[in-house]
Parts: C-alpha cells; structure tokens; sequence
C-alpha cells in the first residue's frame, strides 16, 4: 500500500511537473533530463508507468502551447497575408500524411526541443490531432528509453562525476537551441510554402506578397 501511494505521489508530481514544462514556450528544461534524473535517482520504479504519465503530460502541455499560439500570435499579429501563407502547409500534410507522421515522429522521437513545432504548428489551422498522435507515440518511446537507459547507466558509472563534467556542454546547447526560437519562428512565417509544396524549392515571402 505505501509503495502504491509513493508511485501515485511521484506520478502526480511528474505529470505537473511535466506538464507545466511542456506549455512554457521557451527556456524550460526538455523533460529527457527530467526523466533521465528520475532514472538515476529513484531506482526499481515503475518506468514504463512513468513513461506514459510523462508522455500524456508532455503531449497535453504541447496542445495548450500550440491553441495559445494560435490565439496570441495568429489572431493577434500575424496579417492576414501571412495567415495564408502558413495555411499553405495544409497542402503538404493533407497529400502526404504518411510522409507528415512519419516527419512529426521522427521528431518527437529525438532530443530535440519540441516548443519550435507546436508554436509553428499552432500558426496553421490544422487539426492539432494530426501533430499530438505521433508526439505522443515518439514522446512514450523516447522517455521509456531515457530513464530506463539512465538507471542502467547509473548502476554502472560514477553518476555525479559525468553528469557535472558534462553539463556545461548541456547548457551551452539548450541556451542556443532557445535563443534560435524567435528567428526560426519568423523563419517559418516568412518561407513560401506554396511554392515549397508545389515546386519544390524554397522562396522567400517578400513583404509585398
């Protein structure tokens, strides 16, 4: 009974947790490290229970995250030209959905921050489902591969000692990977979809267009 009610506790605290994380748009910590921690400091827990609690959290956080996006950034200050142009995406993603799931799934499978794609995402006015299934599948597999691969490594090495030679390198890349955020959003606005889809190139939108 007291093991049930410590998992429910750390299960309770990681879906907050995890979820808080997921609507902020910038500057939090990717949840990886968070389940590569619980790896290594809570060992023989249920991970893949764990792993499920994070992946609902995560995907439900990233909804939020893109329905603000639409709201406050769409509606508010994207123009009406612009509007269109990200809509174009529709285009792509409705004529190859394979291609686009496999594309979103891929994604979610690596380490890398997912805030760039659902506020992207959350531009468009495409279902947010087409974009929440496959983060959800690629989230489930790669944190169950983080923490467990975190409590194995943790029984074998000096934890400390790597996780603090190693995290100035950490650092440095997540600070770069969210400063990126402002320009790679406007990026994404300004990049001619229809013509990526329909010729196969990229084109800049100019500002008359």
């Amino acid at each position: 009974m007291t093991e049930f009610t410590d998992l429910t506790k750390i299960s309770v605290a990681l879906f907050v947790v995890v979820f808080v994380l997921n609507v902020l748009p910038a500057f939090a910590p990717p949840t990886w490290t968070t389940m590569s921690f619980i790896g290594f400091a809570i060992p023989n827990v249920d991970f893949a229970l764990l792993a499920v609690v994070a992946a609902i959290a995560a995907t439900s956080g990233r909804i939020v995250l893109a329905k603000l996006s639409r709201v406050l950034v769409r509606q508010r200050l994207l123009s009406a030209e612009t509007q269109h142009n990200v809509d174009t995406i529709k285009l792509g993603i409705e004529t190859r959905p394979a291609v686009a799931f496999g594309t979103f799934l891929g994604y979610a499978l690596s380490p890398l921050p997912s805030n760039y794609l659902f506020i992207a995402y959350g531009l468009t006015t495409l279902p947010i489902v087409v974009l929440a299934i496959p983060f959800f599948v690629g989230r489930l597999v790669s944190y169950a591969f983080w923490i467990t691969t975190a409590s194995t490594v943790g029984d074998w090495l000096d934890v400390d000692m790597d996780w603090f030679q190693s995290a100035p390198y950490f650092i440095g890349y997540y600070l770069v990977s969210q400063l990126l955020l402002v320009p790679a959003i406007y990026g994404f606005t300004r990049l001619d979809w229809y013509t990526v889809f329909t010729e196969g190139r990229f084109k800049w939108l100019h500002k008359s267009e």
